[in-house]
């Protein structure tokens, strides 16, 4: 079967949820409870053809994420005059998403700010400040520079797995 990466994660999350399904009924079937003075109302459960669905449905996991596996290790995409495989994209982009979250913490610094030191800073004749240690406006392109590298990454990522089929 030809399918795109999209397709294949729709497939996963679909077949995730069959599976949820298949262990709810399992979880509320393999026992029951009865009085002895009444009809017991036993639970349509069989463990064979639930074993085999689970199975069967784990089985078509492995098969998909193998593919995608083998997909997003060995085929390129072209990111701002560098190729990368798919795999890579998606390590450098948790890398860069990162590096981000430091960037947008010293992006928001003011310059000098006052440090208040609780209850004990009434007593304490002289304030104290906290200065940022680096160039402000540089850090502000840095954060830039690494979110329009992430979009970029996301684009090609995006078009990558909407447009390139493989074998399943």
């Amino acid at each position: 079967m030809k399918m795109t990466s999209a397709f294949a994660n729709k497939m996963i999350r679909k077949l995730k949820e069959d599976k949820e399904f298949y262990l709810n009924k399992e979880r509320e079937g393999y026992v029951y409870v009865a009085s002895l003075d009444e009809t017991p109302v036993i639970p349509d459960y069989n463990y064979s053809e639930v074993a085999a669905k689970l199975e069967e449905i784990d089985l078509q996991i492995v098969k998909i994420k193998h593919a995608l596996n083998l997909v997003n290790a060995t085929n390129k995409v072209l990111v701002s005059g560098r190729e990368y495989t798919i795999d890579e994209i998606l390590v450098r982009m948790a890398q860069l998403s990162q590096r981000k979250i430091t960037l947008d913490d010293m992006r928001k610094q003011q310059p000098k700010t006052r440090i208040n030191s609780g209850p004990y800073s009434a007593k304490k004749a002289v304030p104290e400040y906290q200065y940022i240690n680096y160039d402000l406006d540089l850090i502000k392109k840095e954060y830039e520079k690494i979110d329009n590298e992430i979009a970029l990454m996301q684009l090609a990522l995006d078009r990558f797995n909407q447009t390139f089929e493989f074998e399943v």
